[in-house]
């Protein structure tokens, strides 16, 4: 129904198009160029996606538009057919989840924010700051030793992108500063298997974003068994009052290591105290001490295939949602893999 009249767009049906996203997984291809190119070269991928030598396969530009229509609640339906077909080989158990997050590149150039209150462009900005200082008409260079001297020069709450608002100044992982999202996984640590994939401003805390993810895991759990998710596993980041406190009201035993406090009050929190305390409890068994390993391993195995290997550590998308369908796919991508390691025997997640 989205394509009209004999004159329009061709259009590609639903198969091919999730085919085509899932390719960009197993290629290791960032960009929907990049697919539609590979696909036309490649005489293999036109047998997977159905097309014979003499038709043209989809332009990039089809992809594009395709992924805009659909909705992400349909992405969010493929992903989890995917998850019924681990069920069915028995793959899947949804008890034990390890929670973890990392940050994806945005398409974004931190020269190009503006003020969010005047729109202003940063060198502006910059120029005006070293003209009230009392310097008329600075070179570059005295606009970037001023700049080096000042402190908390780009907050969030001050500036944007003009062209891709979601995406948040934030330091990544190499301490390099960059404009960036936040994706949060819930792996099964039974299997491996991807339960939950969000993507959340980068700027918001692990305490901040681990509700979402984890109400999402616990919906996926819930349709596996009547219980849904018993325990939850993450690393330190995490660890909050009211996030304990929230995990034991869904009945899920939580093992997330305590970073150092010091001493604490805690008048008026008793509830709290009570839950912080049997985690410290929990996090020293030897349970916990296997968990933590299996989280390791699986939790940062799902972001090497989806974001390393996968091609979307920077992604080629503006927008939450536009990021978030293919997101979902890359993770339906990693599952299959779980199902194709499982009949043949041998082999790696990949």
């Amino acid at each position: 129904r989205y394509y009209q009249g004999p004159f329009g767009r061709p259009s590609i049906t639903p198969g091919v198009y999730f085919r085509m996203l899932l390719i960009g997984y197993f290629e290791g291809l960032d960009s929907e160029r990049g697919i539609a190119w590979r696909v036309a070269d490649s005489l293999s991928l036109r047998k997977f996606l159905g097309y014979a030598l003499d038709e043209t396969t989809p332009d990039h530009s089809t992809i594009s538009r395709t992924r805009r229509l659909f909705w992400v609640t349909t992405h969010k339906a493929v992903f989890r057919w995917v998850l019924q077909v681990l069920v069915e080989e028995g793959l899947l158990a949804g008890q034990t989840v390890s929670v973890d997050a990392t940050t994806l590149e945005a398409n974004a150039a931190l020269r190009s924010i503006v003020r969010r209150d005047t729109g202003e462009h940063y060198e502006e900005y910059l120029k005006g700051l070293v003209e009230a200082a009392g310097l008329e008409n600075p070179t570059r260079e005295q606009l970037a030793r001023f700049d080096r001297k000042r402190q908390k020069k780009a907050s969030n709450r001050d500036w944007k992108h003009p062209y891709d608002p979601d995406a948040r100044i934030t330091k990544m992982k190499d301490g390099r500063t960059h404009l960036a999202h936040k994706a949060e996984h819930a792996v099964d640590l039974s299997s491996g298997a991807v339960l939950a994939v969000t993507l959340q401003p980068a700027d918001e805390g692990d305490t901040t974003t681990i509700r979402q993810t984890l109400d999402e895991a616990q919906e996926v759990a819930r349709s596996l068994n009547e219980r849904g998710v018993g325990e939850a596993v993450a690393d330190k980041g995490y660890h909050s009052g009211a996030v304990l406190k929230q995990l034991h009201g869904q009945g899920v035993r939580s093992y997330i290591p305590e970073p150092e406090r010091g001493r604490r009050k805690w008048q008026g929190r008793q509830t709290e105290q009570q839950q912080v305390y049997a985690n410290r409890r929990r996090v020293r068994g030897e349970r916990s001490k296997r968990l933590q390993k299996l989280r390791c391993e699986l939790t940062e195995r799902s972001f090497a295939h989806m974001y390393e290997t996968g091609g979307m550590r920077r992604v080629h998308l503006k927008g939450r949602e536009n990021i978030l369908k293919r997101l979902l796919i890359h993770a339906a991508g990693f599952n299959l893999a779980l199902v194709m390691r499982k009949i043949l025997g041998v082999g790696k997640p990949r």
